[in-house]
């Protein structure tokens, strides 16, 4: 059997755009090559999500509203345009941790279509986190709240890149984590990462030194909250899942939102 052929840019664009939001865009390959691809662009698509959400939130302050509003409407774009999978995967991530049970049953438990009573407090939780942190942000000024709605969107798709390098196995047999674990190469991970928090950095510095180090620090620590999640869950169910990748993408984008609203 032939090996896959190398994918064009397009390819990886359209497999991290299709896959990772809502927006019209369709996969055309669905091969090891061009999960490859798509998770090296995850950000890009991470940083169009974000840039909607903080257009959406600088648009109300625009129109009048408080900081608060701003702050909600900036958290529920992120939710609308991934059809909430990532929340979704937060709370079954968190249901199967929870759950103390052996890694297949907890496997299974993830699979349930209902939610747990550790799935729902995560969930309250780390929205309460995310509207508090951006409500700080745009209190403080627009920009602010703008570049952290940005920035944290970018690095919660950065933190999939980095828990799709080689090494990290899957779960399952079957699903996104199947289709994608294992699939970056630590180098280009490595490369990616870097780029993110060079270009959060220089966006962070438009604001003075002090926004250049905040952005900076939002980038790095939500990249290692999210490492320390991925190792545990990788401990405890053998591999990752797309719930598990969904729950690093919301554990990195509140811990950069908290990050960046701090002084």
């Amino acid at each position: 059997m032939p090996a896959p052929s190398k994918p064009r840019p397009a390819d990886g664009l359209r497999f991290a755009f299709g896959t990772l939001t809502v927006l019209p865009v369709r996969v055309t390959r669905w091969d090891r090559p061009a999960a490859r691809a798509g998770m090296l662009c995850a950000p890009l698509a991470g940083f169009v999500v974000g840039a909607v959400a903080a257009a959406a939130g600088f648009l109300l302050l625009l129109l009048g509203s408080g900081p608060l509003l701003a702050a909600v409407a900036t958290v529920a774009v992120p939710a609308v345009l991934t059809r909430s999978l990532h929340l979704d995967g937060l709370a079954d991530t968190a249901d199967g941790l929870g759950s103390g049970k052996p890694a297949e049953d907890a496997l299974r438990i993830m699979k349930q279509s209902d939610i747990g009573p550790f799935g729902v407090v995560t969930l309250v939780l780390a929205l309460l986190a995310q509207v508090a942190a951006l409500t700080t942000a745009y209190d403080d000024s627009p920009a602010r709240g703008v570049l952290a709605a940005v920035v944290a969107a970018t690095a919660a798709r950065l933190a999939l890149t980095l828990a799709a390098r080689t090494g990290v196995p899957a779960a399952r047999p079957e699903g996104l984590g199947a289709a994608v674990a294992g699939a970056v190469p630590a180098v280009g991970a490595a490369a990616v990462g870097l780029a993110v928090t060079g270009a959060s950095a220089a966006a962070g510095g438009l604001l003075g030194p002090d926004g250049a180090v905040r952005m900076l620090l939002a980038v790095a620590l939500s990249v290692a909250a999210a490492e320390l999640l991925l190792r545990h869950c990788v401990r405890r169910f053998g591999g990752v899942t797309g719930d598990v990748f969904g729950g690093l993408a919301e554990t990195a984008a509140t811990t950069a939102l908290v990050v960046a609203s701090l002084n």
